[in-house]
Order: C-alpha cells, then sequence, then structure tokens
C-alpha cells in the first residue's frame, strides 16, 4: 500500500484498503498469511510533507505491516524496501505460511499505539489526558500517571511515543496551574 506524504486523505485511505483485503479473503480467513508492506512516499517533498513519519510507521506497525518512506521520483528507499518485502516474503514461506512465533516485528501495544494516536490527535490538554473540563486534581493526576506508565520512553518503543510523552507532561503542566 503506498501513500502521499503531503496528502492527508490518501493516508486516511489505508483503512479502507485493509478493509477492501480483509472483505475479499473472507469472514474466517486471517491476514497473518500475508506480507504487507506500506510506503510512505514522495518523501522528497520536503516541506509539503503533512503525514510525518512517526504517525506513518505507528499506523503500519501497528498493525503488523512493514513500513518504509520512499520516493518514486529519486527511488529513495525503493531497493531496500523490495529486499525486505521479498526477505519477508521468503521467510513467510519457508514458515508454512505462518509468521514466526514472536517474530512479529511489533514491539509496542496496541493500547500504546491508540493512546500516541489519540493525544496526537487532541484539541486540548483535557482531550490529550483523557480528562473531562473540570476535572480534579487528583483525575488529572491518575489520568496522567496512567498514560506516562504506558508511554514512559524507557518503556514504549512506538514511533511518536516520546513526543506523545512530553505533550501529556505539558497537559497535566497546564492543567494543574490552573486547577484549584
Amino acid at each position: 500500500m503506498v501513500y502521499d506524504v503531503g496528502c492527508k486523505e490518501s493516508f486516511e485511505a489505508l483503512d479502507s484498503w485493509v478493509a477492501e483485503m480483509r472483505q475479499e479473503l473472507g469472514p474466517h480467513a486471517s491476514m497473518d498469511g500475508l506480507v504487507c508492506v506500506v510506503c510512505a512516499n514522495k518523501v522528497d517533498a520536503g516541506k509539503l510533507r503533512v503525514v510525518d513519519e512517526s504517525e506513518g510507521r505507528l499506523w503500519a506497525e501497528s498493525r503488523g505491516f512493514l513500513y518504509w518512506e520512499t520516493s518514486a521520483q529519486s527511488g529513495e528507499g525503493i531497493q531496500e524496501m523490495f529486499q525486505s518485502f521479498y526477505s519477508a516474503i521468503l521467510e513467510l514461506c519457508e514458515n508454512g505460511g505462518k509468521r514466526p512465533a514472536g517474530n512479529s516485528g511489533i514491539s509496542f501495544t496496541r493500547e500504546q499505539a491508540d493512546a500516541i494516536r489519540r493525544i496526537r490527535n487532541s484539541k486540548d490538554s483535557w482531550d490529550a489526558l483523557g480528562v473531562k473540563p473540570g476535572a480534579s486534581r487528583e483525575e488529572v493526576t491518575r489520568a496522567y500517571r496512567r498514560l506516562a506508565v504506558l508511554l514512559h520512553p524507557d518503556k514504549c518503543v512506538a514511533p511518536g511515543s516520546e513526543d506523545a510523552f512530553k505533550a501529556l507532561v505539558n497537559a497535566r503542566t497546564n492543567l494543574l496551574k490552573n486547577i484549584k
């Protein structure tokens, strides 16, 4: 699957492509026997980029897909992507169509990925911490601790976790300044 890093709509369409693949496979089929690669294309566009690497990588890796930054125009990342894709296909074939146990390539949880996405897309500090406006100091502190444990850079290697953790710290600081 390929999306244009300068077009948020093409990135958001990835979910519908996955849904279409699942539909084609049938209701009881698994995607475990497939090798999926997500290519963030047009990385040579520079400042026109609207989908950052961590967002694309998080989306792909949280689903067990390979992720590559590419440019069809300059050729950047293309050869490496195909080599990785080919190697993953060979590995899958050598294992009878099953991914090797413990080798999914995912080193973070779906909960971590969802929290990072929610924080990245939050409108304000309340939303970032997942508390309602007017929450007490204790509620803010409890929400912060839960998310901080989940996303602390020493414990979470998900793409974008460091930025999400910093956003959490800032959100907590902003809210506690204004709560009496």
